[in-house]
């Protein structure tokens, strides 16, 4: 795991985030999921700057819409917000867990509401 991915995991480790059970590094079908709660079918994927460069975001499409076919909602979030507003990633993070049903998608950027 990567800096952003470990940060994540101290704070979503051990039911910490409103009691979610999380596991990382789990495998789902042809894909390791960087974060899953199977209580709540949601995964959570850290996107660092490989995921902008050669049609990652193709493939990261392809998986997420693998995902969506086996009830698993992918919430995307930049290693980038990891690290400038944690507390903002766990407030979507929970939210999102929270109703499952939410199209798969991204960490909505600041001053796009």
């Amino acid at each position: 795991m990567d800096l952003p991915e470990r940060m994540l995991w101290k704070r979503l480790n051990r039911r910490q985030l409103d009691g979610l059970r999380f596991r990382r590094q789990h495998p789902m079908g042809p894909y390791i999921l960087d974060f899953y709660c199977d209580a709540a079918k949601f995964a959570v994927e850290i996107d660092g700057y490989s995921h902008s460069v050669d049609g990652r975001a193709a493939h990261d499409a392809r998986r997420d819409e693998y995902l969506a076919g086996l009830g698993v909602t992918t919430l995307r979030i930049a290693a980038r917000d990891v690290l400038k507003s944690m507390e903002d990633v766990l407030a979507t993070i929970a939210a999102a867990a929270k109703a499952p049903s939410v199209p798969s998608g991204q960490l909505p950027q600041r001053g796009s509401d």
